[in-house]
């Protein structure tokens, strides 16, 4: 196992100044600092090591989520995770990370610098540099709606989208729906790709046909609505509330003409006009799960995915398949 001496001899400097720069102190330079803790990255050096009189800390990143107002998506992720941490005696500290700032610091520089021993991240998307550095990333890290399967170090958790998707299609059909479209927002992140796969395994699991003429990944078209689609699936509640504002205005009635469900149960979801229809994410449950699962990792016990049971929201934007 690399030491401080074996850094301290790379670097050319003295075993002090390695743990003077472990440890933050004022007296060393801030670019010596960072070359002192890219070597130790580099050699693989264990944050274990680091002074054993500091609180136990850990991380939580976030990229591109509302964590801060209550109502935000973030939010109850964030809490959930503190609520266990803290009870096990870590410090939790909330870092806004960008993909420029990613991109001028490894992954593993960073968390050593900082003396976290391990992340729970969300937000990314797949191009984020640091979604590059996690294949290989030394540092415990759990990923929220995002999958490294290269890495035993990094977990996946989330709510079960073939299970969410398979609820939704297997109630519409009860409905009397058989030609359902689907309507995602980008292939950019993890869970876009999930739920879009999902769909189509849903709806071949019903026996229903996939018309693509019905389905776009990349947001509403208007031409969706001209294919005789009686129901649509969307990737998540903010797609689901924006497709239902394009239909009023195209002169459809929500659900007499069209159903239209959603996926999160995001905080608006219940006062939507009509309320929407939605597979629910229970977001502090799922906080919990990643304090859960990065505890394993911290372990030694390496948890693949986590993923909750999904659960379908009945509300009004739902209703019988309109008779043709």
């Amino acid at each position: 196992m690399p030491t401080i001496n074996d850094i301290a001899a790379l670097v050319g400097v003295s075993k002090s100044t390695v743990s003077k720069a472990m440890n933050n102190a004022d007296d060393i330079s801030g670019s010596l600092r960072r070359k002192i803790i890219e070597t130790a990255v580099e050699i693989g050096y264990e944050k274990k090591r680091i002074r054993k009189d500091v609180s136990k800390r850990l991380c939580i990143l976030i990229e591109n989520m509302d964590h801060e107002d209550p109502s935000g998506f973030g939010h109850d992720l964030v809490i959930g995770f503190q609520q266990m941490a803290v009870l096990a005696g870590w410090t939790v500290e909330v870092v806004v990370i960008s993909p420029k700032e990613q991109a001028q610091i490894s992954y593993d520089t960073f968390m050593l610098g900082e003396r976290y021993e391990g992340a729970f991240i969300l937000g990314l998307s797949l191009s984020d540099p640091w979604m590059q550095d996690l294949k290989t990333a030394r540092t415990p890290a759990v990923l929220y709606d995002n999958h490294i399967q290269e890495n035993p170090l990094v977990a996946y958790v989330g709510v079960n989208s073939d299970e969410g998707l398979y609820k939704a299609v297997s109630y519409l059909k009860g409905l009397g729906h058989t030609h359902i479209g689907y309507v995602g927002s980008g292939m950019g992140s993890q869970i876009s790709l999930e739920r879009y796969h999902a769909y189509i395994r849903a709806m071949e699991m019903h026996g229903l046909d996939v018309d693509m003429g019905s389905v776009s990944t990349e947001g509403y078209r208007p031409d969706l609505l001209h294919r005789g689609a009686t129901a649509v699936v969307c990737q998540h509640d903010q797609l689901a509330d924006e497709v239902m504002g394009h239909c009023k205005r195209a002169g459809y009635k929500i659900p007499e003409d069209i159903s239209i469900i959603g996926f999160d149960d995001a905080a608006f979801s219940a006062h939507t006009t009509p309320p929407l229809t939605t597979i629910r994410q229970d977001r502090n449950a799922l906080g919990r799960c990643g304090y859960y699962a990065l505890s394993s990792l911290l372990d030694q016990t390496f948890i693949s995915s986590l993923l909750l049971r999904a659960e379908l929201i009945e509300r009004g934007s739902v209703g019988r398949a309109k008779r043709i």
